[in-house]
């Protein structure tokens, strides 16, 4: 199958590339300014100013492509406050166009949206339920949701995903590459432990994405997350647990209730992934397996004897039980599913009493 793909210098592009490659389909990428080494999977690539429709329109009829898979966006929240006339151009008219560009052309399109549409207060989340979007970036994600369904019903499939992990082809994009360069750089991580996601790995998302390639028939809107909640706060735990890196005075614990970032940002993203776990091969993964995928960044690969050396020289031992009310994980990640997922027991809570017949 021949795929047009956008945002392919992007953590879950570069990896939708890979893994197109690998099942033998040939990927026409678009990477924008990436000035990198030629991304791994691509038998094209093509520097294209995705906000020309005329260019764009010209790239996809030339590829002749059976499907279009579109992974192209601003994804920084606060990127999308600071810059709203690029977000809104790649976050909705981008995604409009190309829906419209698919209609014509009478081929696939697959669609990347966000988790983020809902607002966090009734986790876990159906594909039914209303849209709330409480953030810039989220609204248009939810706008774009809408448009693409609208301008080609039947050959759409919009995926909303969640907090990806994963090997970036830059080595700067993933939560894991950015935890190890602050750690790298000598900052600390303040991360919240009342907010849960249920945190993927990109080459699992790029499976998905890849499936529904070729299954026409599914068309609308879709969910696509990990097989268990985490907060962020033990996320950061186990990504030092699993590269042998000390987390005292690297990982620290911050609350999210009561701060004014909650106004902004979802506290329960947990996601309910039918139909797609019913219709798909491909398997929601559970945290270990993610973990233990990661790698270190080339950029990064000399720093990482001192990170393994000790805590900061700074730091001070968190008390007792401050990791989420259990203990963080071991020195090593030795692969085991964490308890409780780092949940707090508020969080923990409100799961018992939102959690679906």
């Amino acid at each position: 199958m021949r795929l047009f793909l956008t945002g392919a210098s992007g953590l879950l592009g570069g990896n939708f590339a890979a893994v197109a490659a690998r099942a033998g389909h040939e990927v026409v990428g678009t990477v924008g300014g990436w000035t990198g080494a030629p991304i791994p999977g691509l038998a094209t690539q093509m520097r294209l100013e995705l906000r020309n429709g005329a260019a764009l329109e010209a790239a996809v009829r030339r590829a002749r492509p059976e499907a279009i898979v579109n992974c192209a966006a601003v994804s920084d929240p606060g990127q999308c406050e600071r810059e709203p006339e690029l977000a809104a151009a790649l976050n909705v008219e981008l995604p409009r166009q190309l829906a419209t560009l698919a209609q014509k052309l009478g081929v696939r399109l697959i669609h990347v949206s966000t988790e983020q549409v809902f607002d966090g207060s009734g986790a876990p989340y159906s594909v039914d339920d209303p849209v709330a979007p409480i953030n810039g970036y989220a609204r248009l994600k939810a706008d774009s949701e809408r448009e693409v369904v609208a301008a080609a019903p039947l050959l759409s499939a919009v995926v909303r995903a969640p907090l990806l992990m994963g090997n970036s082809p830059g080595g700067r994009r993933s939560v894991h590459e950015r935890l190890l360069l602050d750690w790298s750089e000598g900052r600390v991580a303040r991360l919240f432990n009342d907010e849960i996601r249920q945190v993927a790995m990109a080459d699992n998302l790029a499976a998905v994405l890849l499936e529904l390639c070729v299954r026409c028939e599914l068309c609308g809107v879709f969910q696509w997350a990990g097989a268990e909640p985490v907060s962020r706060h033990w996320l950061g735990l186990a990504i030092a647990a699993r590269f042998g890196i000390p987390a005292q005075g690297r990982v620290v614990v911050a609350h999210l209730l009561g701060t004014p970032l909650a106004a902004t940002r979802p506290p329960d993203l947990r996601l309910d992934l039918r139909p797609l776990t019913e219709l798909l091969s491909t398997r929601p993964e559970p945290l270990g397996p993610q973990l233990a995928r990661l790698v270190v960044p080339e950029a990064l690969l000399g720093a990482m004897g001192k990170l393994r050396n000790g805590p900061l020289p700074w730091a001070q031992p968190e008390p007792s039980g401050a990791a989420d009310g259990n203990a963080g994980p071991a020195s090593a990640w030795d692969g085991r599913r964490p308890r409780c997922c780092g949940v707090t027991a508020v969080s923990k809570a409100w799961m018992r009493g939102r959690a679906r017949p």
